[in-house]
């Protein structure tokens, strides 16, 4: 199963719409917070049309209510607070936004996967067994790079995706 990932959206409509065209097909999208204003959950919920999208909560998503009030008009979309702990084609799947925490829980060995963003660098590293994923930014204007990640269960293996 594919899994796109994306994160750190900083409300750029644009590059959003991109990533997720560049992500089209893939049943799951998680997205590891940095959403920004509420009007990005209404491009989430109307653009990935693909399945279920599991979204944390970074430390730019100011407007919590509007953000949780338009997200249950799109029965898709899941909030998850801070903290994502699914299961996704058979692996135990965790996200949040801050890298700190996301070594923290691929350190415990809980996880199959750690996704995490927050500093807007793209990374795929492993700590022991589990896989630790950074898709990068989509927002694009501290790193330049404008990016996504995919993730592929059956074969356990990640990659990044230029958006633009």
């Amino acid at each position: 199963m594919q899994i796109g990932i994306l994160s750190d959206i900083h409300d750029n409509i644009l590059n959003l719409r991109k990533a997720l065209q560049v992500l089209q097909g893939v049943p799951v999208l998680l997205c590891c917070g940095d959403l920004c204003s509420p009007f990005i959950v209404d491009e989430l919920g109307k653009g990935f049309a693909g399945g279920d999208v599991h979204i944390v909560f970074g430390n730019n998503d100011g407007d919590l209510f509007r953000i949780t009030t338009k997200a249950a008009a799109y029965p898709h979309l899941h909030l998850h607070g801070e903290l994502c702990d699914i299961e996704v084609g058979g692996q135990r799947v965790a996200m949040n936004h801050f890298d700190e925490i996301a070594r923290g829980l691929a350190e415990s060995m809980t996880y199959d996967v750690v996704c995490f963003g927050h500093n807007h660098q793209s990374e795929i590293s492993r700590v022991g067994q589990t896989l630790l994923i950074n898709p990068g930014e989509v927002f694009g204007g501290l790193t330049g790079r404008s990016t996504c990640a995919r993730y592929d269960t059956d074969t356990r293996e990640a990659h990044h995706l230029q958006i633009v």
